[in-house]
């Protein structure tokens, strides 16, 4: 999960002006946490509360209404009717949001279960599903594995989005909101990493929805690789109390569940 609000925050101050520079500032004067961190907590708080992702995400959202970088309309007007129902969306937000499921349950299948779950709710196409279940297959399967290898997020988007799957990735500083082209390219990202910071650096750096692809990506390396103290606690430290205290929660909650 804090790795999902890392790369969120990292990527930030890039989403709408990208940079191709590796060593870019990891926090930046601009940098804020955006709809990427407010929609991990509201399904991480849905966990701990043992309430619906829909009931968890409407409130924690209309708490937040104007995060940097915005909601997207269709999913603002979700957020706000008094009436609300899956809009067909394939976007990455399901995939960008699912990790602390991955965390949550001790079982594949319930991951999976889980998952498509909390994707349905707004993205109910099969592609907004299925980015969402291979996100949190990945995260599973990594931070269960004995020896951890990137081979493991190769593996996963092989599985989901077939054998060629790297041979079609969106290009470099392409805006693509898509899981069909967030999620393959996030899995494979994070199959080049060295280490967490690599990972964030070389997610953002390739441009694009540089805030949601950093998240997905920090959601995936977190699980492979230990993350830096310094990097956390500047991260945190954009981060309101409420939302502390679901994070302090939350990992105390998944280390119970181990």
């Amino acid at each position: 999960m804090i790795g999902a609000i890392i790369g969120d925050i990292a990527g930030s101050d890039y989403e709408f002006t990208n940079t191709s520079a590796y060593d870019f500032k990891l926090f930046g004067r601009g940098c804020d946490f955006t709809d990427d961190t407010i929609c991990t907590v509201a399904v991480a708080d849905a966990l701990l509360k043992r309430i619906g992702y829909q009931q968890s995400m409407r409130q924690w959202c209309r708490r937040y209404p104007h995060p940097k970088g915005e909601y997207g309309s269709y999913f603002l007007n979700w957020v706000m009717r008094p009436d609300p129902y899956p809009y067909n969306s394939f976007g990455n937000g399901s995939a960008m949001r699912v990790s602390p499921i991955a965390w949550f349950f001790n079982n594949e299948d319930e991951v999976r279960e889980q998952a498509k779950q909390s994707a349905a709710i707004t993205h109910n196409h099969p592609e907004g599903i299925k980015g969402a279940e291979a996100i949190a297959v990945a995260i599973f399967r990594m931070r269960s594995a004995k020896i951890k290898s990137g081979k493991i997020f190769e593996d996963v988007a092989k599985e989901f989005y077939g054998e060629e799957v790297f041979s079609s990735l969106p290009p470099r500083g392409f805006f693509d909101v898509t899981c069909q082209g967030c999620v393959p390219l996030s899995l494979y990202i994070a199959s080049l990493a060295t280490s967490f910071e690599d990972a964030i650096r070389l997610a953002v750096s390739y441009g694009g929805d540089s805030d949601t692809v950093g998240a997905i990506v920090g959601s995936l390396a977190e699980a492979q690789y230990d993350i830096p103290i310094w990097i956390k606690e500047q991260a945190i430290s954009y981060l309101p109390i409420e939302m502390l205290d679901v994070l302090s929660l939350y990992e105390l909650s998944c280390k119970s569940n181990k």
